[in-house]
């Protein structure tokens, strides 16, 4: 078990555990406190109990029933029960207490509680009976409801004494609660904790497996089917995982293409080289190839710096301040009047307006990503047509269009010619190394920029780049 998986169950337990007793120990307390509310102070029987039985058995058996039970009680209770008649005597004969006795009749006649209790059997004279002793209670007369001494817990006159309510054992201690509480606190923090810990686990392992190289890894389903952060977390790896292997594969296949294409100019160097050790005469031939492939060379070492440094972010501060209609009329001119020696042409097509459309950035660096994509049109229109350059402001933004009449690109290589070294394959031209439009697209994304490609409806590929315009400080 991890470290963390023990730091969430300790937690989660203990917390748990506390809740458990405090809400044990509440509910004991409580039913604790009922029970001694409805059970009373005293032990055993309330002494007025036996006013209610002894007044009861008046009405139903007469004066030697009571007789008889006023004698048991005076053998067991040392607090006896006096039956006195209207003259002040006791049923039993025994002396009276002069003033419990005046004490039992004010009672009586102001209907207060207390040991006393008035009764009678039909038409005979009545009887009170009184216990001497006290203080009782109300409730020990007249149970918890209390009452006038005509409405005695045992009943009203002419019914039978109803049993004694027996309110049951005191509630013992909560240990089984609490017994019960720690273990199932105990399943339920590990549970919890392994639903925690267990994921963790995996991303670890997963993360350990693409440290290793293996960055085929995904989680799969296991985190996909999780609604939470802890899903969201492992989606997050999976996108992780399958950009770096992406990454990697265009980097493998990027070195691949940079040794496929050095390969051939060097090997053509090798060639003239060889000619001229077989035919010294052939040297003016050879140099002149020479000095062409060793041109090309410079130019795809060049481009490759150049996306490098777009890719590791190096390319430099984007500092200066860019007039980009201008920019364009300069990039244009160039590429129209280069355009005419192969029978193509160039038409730009200015709709910026007098407002100023400046953007902070390397003049250099945007020229030649607009320099290519005019370039790479030129380079694939059909002679004897045209390349349409057109710039328009679009609310913050300005968005050039570079349209050519070539034979386009199919719908699933569109975003593809990006990528560095891309070959199309329905292009009737394969001329460059791949890297123009690759390059292009680095800068100027760096610009804060977008560029994207699509067909004409009536043929020839367009090229659309977005550049937002940022307000300049006089």
């Amino acid at each position: 078990m991890s470290r963390l998986f023990w730091k969430f169950f300790v937690t989660f337990w203990l917390t748990l555990l506390t809740a458990n007793i405090i809400v044990g120990g509440l509910i004991w307390l409580h039913r604790s406190a009922e029970f001694e509310q409805q059970q009373g102070s005293r032990p055993g029987q309330p002494p007025t109990f036996m006013l209610g039985v002894a007044a009861s058995l008046l009405q139903h058996d007469g004066e030697e029933s009571l007789k008889q039970l006023l004698r048991d009680w005076q053998q067991s209770h040392p607090e006896p029960i006096y039956a006195v008649d209207a003259q002040g005597t006791d049923l039993l004969g025994r002396p009276v207490p002069e003033g419990a006795l005046d004490k039992a009749r004010q009672g009586i006649r102001d209907g207060q509680p207390g040991p006393w209790r008035l009764a009678q059997r039909s038409m005979s004279s009545p009887i009170l009976l009184f216990m001497p002793g006290g203080p009782f209670r109300p409730e020990d007369l007249f149970g918890p409801g209390g009452g006038p001494p005509e409405a005695h817990l045992l009943g009203e006159p002419g019914g039978p004494p109803p049993p004694h309510r027996n309110m049951g054992p005191k509630p013992p201690l909560p240990w089984l609660l609490i017994a019960t509480g720690l273990v199932a606190s105990l399943a339920f923090s590990a549970l919890l904790a392994w639903t925690i810990v267990g994921p963790i686990r995996r991303l670890r392992q997963g993360f350990r497996a693409v440290a290793a190289g293996r960055l085929e890894t995904r989680l799969g389903q296991e985190f996909a089917k999780r609604r939470d952060e802890i899903g969201e977390l492992g989606q997050e790896f999976d996108a992780m995982a399958q950009q770096l292997e992406a990454l990697m594969a265009t980097q493998s296949r990027l070195f691949h293409d940079v040794s496929h294409e050095l390969r051939s100019p060097l090997a053509r160097l090798q060639a003239a080289v060889g000619l001229v050790h077989q035919d010294p005469s052939r040297i003016a031939g050879a140099l002149e190839r020479i000095e062409r492939e060793t041109q090309r060379l410079d130019e795809m070492v060049d481009e490759l710096l150049t996306l490098a440094r777009l890719d590791s972010g190096t390319s430099g501060p984007l500092e200066d301040e860019i007039d980009l209609p201008a920019l364009l009329h300069s990039i244009v001119d160039d590429a129209a009047f280069e355009a005419e020696a192969q029978g193509r042409h160039v038409d730009f097509q200015d709709r910026c307006g007098e407002a100023p459309a400046f953007i902070r950035g390397r003049p250099e660096l945007l020229g030649r990503a607009l320099e290519n994509v005019i370039r790479n049109g030129i380079k694939y229109t059909a002679p004897g047509t045209r390349v349409t350059v057109e710039a328009e402001r679009d609310g913050d933004s300005l968005r050039v269009r570079v349209a050519d009449a070539g034979p386009g690109v199919p719908e699933a290589e569109l975003d593809a010619i990006f990528v560095p070294f891309f070959r199309g394959t329905d292009r009737e031209q394969q001329r460059g190394y791949g890297l123009g439009l690759a390059i292009a697209r680095r800068a100027i994304q760096a610009h804060g920029g977008s560029i994207r490609a699509s067909n004409r409806p009536d043929g020839g590929l367009q090229v659309e780049i977005r550049l937002p315009l940022q307000p300049i400080p006089a």
